[in-house]
């Protein structure tokens, strides 16, 4: 297999130059990779451990032998050129789905320079695709648990706070929606890039959404990870939304929430840094539709650390899973009442040299067809109010609702 990267002098939007099928995509401000066509496809199995990093080590595998195959001719050289794999991980490793693809075409956008990657022969490679579909009429049902069923699942978790040594656990829940005709993909990227420009539009095997959570970019020894945990609306005024920003950052409920999810991070990834640089507060990260607690982590790896093994021990962080995390893996496995898939696990791309972007797949939906399916989850402590926590999912839901309705 050989694989050729060159630069180009392509001027049109990144997500324009997407065919309609199985688009994939980690965009965000314009810049970003773009991909289709599969050269290559690793899905795995369910694994034997909830948590743990087995289908980290055997996607690993995998890309090493993959990679081994291959004749690169690289005339750009730098993170996310040459040969590069999307890949989107389930949340529990004993589901199975966990995807890694490598695509045919691969156009690469950063710092004003683009580029394309094509694997094997392609004649014309950039064919220009047709424009995307609207959506059409929806037909929205709940998901796998009503919304009272949640709200008590939530009361019984504060339970469980208050009486155990778990001090935090992220519930979620979906909802459904049923198109008239096959969701055309693109529309939903389009729409996410155009509503959230700061977060990082993505789609790999049919989970597309716009996460604000950075778990790890990587590039050389240098590693950067984005901690969001704590959550309020925005305001209807401006005065409105500067009262619920000074009310979250003083809120004790949220601060708590997002000191489980630093400290979650921070224990993670000492044994694989040089160099760990934590924040000792968190900032506001102001979206459109909410506003969260955010702490950016800078670090410097120590020499020989592959990248999916740095993903492996980060994941589940506290922000998506809970505190203690076997604890709180249990826990959603027993309350939360359905199968999360590959929504909360990592999602992004890595390259042959280990430079990638993973984010956290939240904000997202799994398309299938017609059918989407939506999820959403809140983090739980022990003076969580149900209703307020139902309210919170309900307005992380937005992003995608607003995606798949026409305007």
């Amino acid at each position: 297999m050989t694989v050729r990267t060159v630069a180009l002098s392509e001027e049109r939007a990144l997500l324009d130059l997407l065919p309609p099928t199985a688009p994939l995509a980690w965009v965000r401000r314009g810049e970003g990779l773009v991909a289709w066509g599969t050269a290559a496809r690793l899905e795995l199995p369910a694994q034997s451990e909830r948590c743990g990093g087995g289908r980290f080590a055997a996607a690993a595998e995998w890309l090493e032998s993959l990679l081994a195959g291959i004749t690169v001719h690289d005339e750009v050289r730098r993170a996310g050129s040459g040969p590069v794999v999307f890949g989107s991980f389930t949340f529990d490793g004993r589901d199975a789905g966990s995807t890694l693809v490598l695509p045919r075409v691969l156009v690469g956008r950063r710092g004003g320079r683009t580029w394309l990657t094509v694997v094997g022969e392609e004649s014309d490679p950039l064919v220009p695709a047709p424009p995307p579909r609207p959506v059409g009429g929806l037909r929205w049902s709940p998901g796998t648990v009503r919304e009272d069923a949640w709200a008590s699942s939530v009361a019984r978790a504060v339970e469980r706070i208050r009486g155990t040594e778990l001090a935090k656990v992220v519930l979620a829940r979906d909802v459904v929606a049923e198109a008239t005709r096959p969701v055309d993909v693109r529309t939903l990227l389009r729409r996410l890039a155009r509503g959230y420009p700061d977060c990082y539009a993505y789609s790999v095997a049919g989970l597309t959404g716009a996460t604000p959570e950075l778990l790890l970019r990587r590039t050389g020894d240098r590693l950067e990870s984005l901690v969001l945990a704590g959550t309020a609306r925005r305001g209807a005024t401006e005065d409105e939304d500067t009262a619920l920003a000074a009310a979250l950052l003083d809120s004790a409920k949220n601060i708590e929430e997002h000191v489980y999810a630093v400290q979650s991070l921070r224990r993670a990834l000492e044994p694989f840094c040089a160099a760990l640089r934590v924040p000792a507060r968190p900032e506001l990260l102001r979206l459109a539709n909410v506003q969260h607690l955010a702490t950016p982590v800078r670090a410097t790896l120590r020499p020989g650390v592959a990248t999916l093994r740095a993903l492996a021990a980060l994941h589940p962080t506290a922000a998506v899973g809970g505190t203690p995390t076997p604890l709180a893996m249990e826990v959603i496995a027993e309350l939360e009442g359905m199968r999360r898939d590959r929504y909360a696990g990592p999602v992004g791309w890595l390259d042959a040299h280990g430079n990638g972007e993973w984010g956290i797949a939240l904000r997202c939906a799994h398309v299938d067809g017609r059918r989407a399916r939506l999820f959403a989850g809140s983090g739980i402590v022990a003076d969580s109010d149900p209703a307020a926590e139902l309210a919170e999912t309900t307005a992380k839901f937005h992003a995608m609702r607003a995606a798949l309705t026409d305007g």
